[in-house]
């Protein structure tokens, strides 16, 4: 049997996107599988962890297709082993507290802390505190796997920054005499073997976000009011990732404060996007149908290019959410469309949408 096939697409119409349904984890979910992980005896590498998995997620056991969300647990004492791989974290701390060392550099995280965790890093988790410690942790395995690319390694050598890239002396006979240069007056360019597999180095560090420090931020958001059109959060943002607005290359990670009874515009997005809601109440609208979620709650909250919009009823919601825009951004794929009586828009090669904040 022949390994390839011609497929006769003479003709043929686009088909609309599938769209997976959105799934809400509840708190009391949760919190059983966080008291079954730690029920159990301490396994070999350290890592207690279960993966939220959608059903039509696909290869990686993503609960979006390019998004994994685990429940890390570690009792009091305990320290996973070093390990490193291909894909990039963030971390988010629901219970408890530690710290992690990545590279080689500490990070200490209490409850409702974000932090990343660069691609081939060798990293490892500790509990030094006398509680339960518990993580989200969100990660872009998915994609690789679907890929078939993601590497890990379990063992990993502790020396790990001696493969980074570094600064060498440059040996002028290796290097293409031409460099890279103008092949057309409208902008195409040539660009020789040596520069293809030496890309200029991009320093991505593992960062922290202190939730003490950014909640006292997020607080100022409030007093916008109720005429404000835009959404009440601040991306926690790397400059490493550039024009691509990132937490990682991969996900933006959003902390957003939404009022009570405040209620947003229906929008949609090619980027799909997971939420962990850690105080308040209400409910998402999602291609017309209602999902209910309270503190403590997981949901993927956004297929992509579903049309979704989300409300608070009572009381003050702070929520985590987690995004592959900078995906998108990096493959000029981002279609958002903001005002659904308007035109979808091609977000980072075209002009974007503005707010009114200048006017609240």
């Amino acid at each position: 049997m022949q390994d390839y096939k011609f497929v006769d697409r003479t003709g043929a119409e686009s088909e609309s996107p599938r769209l997976i349904p959105p799934v809400v984890i509840k708190k009391k979910e949760i919190d059983a599988e966080i008291e079954r992980l730690a029920s159990l005896p301490p396994p070999p590498n350290g890592r207690r962890e279960s993966r939220v998995v959608h059903a039509q997620s696909g290869i990686g056991d993503g609960l979006a297709y390019t998004i994994a969300v685990s429940l890390c647990v570690l009792k009091p004492g305990e320290r996973t082993k070093p390990m490193r791989h291909n894909a990039s974290l963030v971390d988010f701390c629901i219970r408890g507290a530690g710290h992690t060392l990545i590279d080689g550099k500490q990070i200490d995280y209490l409850q409702y802390d974000v932090w990343t965790t660069p691609p081939w890093s060798v990293f490892e988790y500790f509990n030094d505190s006398d509680e339960l410690q518990v993580r989200v942790s969100y990660s872009n395995s998915p994609l690789l796997e679907k890929l078939n690319v993601y590497i890990a390694e379990e063992e990993p050598q502790l020396n790990s920054k001696a493969t980074k890239s570094t600064e060498e002396t440059v040996d002028a006979a290796r290097m293409s005499p031409f460099g890279t240069f103008p092949l057309s007056e409208d902008g195409a360019y040539l660009m020789p073997y040596e520069k293809l597999i030496n890309p200029d180095h991009i320093d991505v560090r593992p960062l922290h976000w202190p939730w003490r420090k950014v909640k006292a931020e997020l607080d100022k958001l409030r007093d916008l009011g109720k005429s404000y059109a835009g959404r009440r959060l601040y991306l926690m943002y790397d400059p490493a990732t550039g024009r691509t607005n990132g937490t990682t290359h991969t996900f933006f990670a959003t902390i957003t404060i939404r009022p009570k009874n405040i209620v947003d515009r229906p929008h949609r997005h090619v980027s799909a996007a997971v939420n962990y809601y850690f105080h308040g109440r209400g409910y998402s609208t999602v291609e017309g149908k209602r999902y209910e979620w309270e503190a403590g709650d997981l949901m993927l909250s956004a297929p992509g290019w579903a049309i979704h919009n989300h409300a608070s009823k009572d009381e003050d919601v702070y929520e985590l959410t987690i995004q592959d825009q900078p995906m998108h951004l990096a493959l000029g794929s981002l279609l958002w469309h903001e005002d659904l009586k308007g035109e979808p828009r091609l977000l980072g090669l075209s002009s974007g949408f503005a707010t009114n904040r200048a006017t609240v």
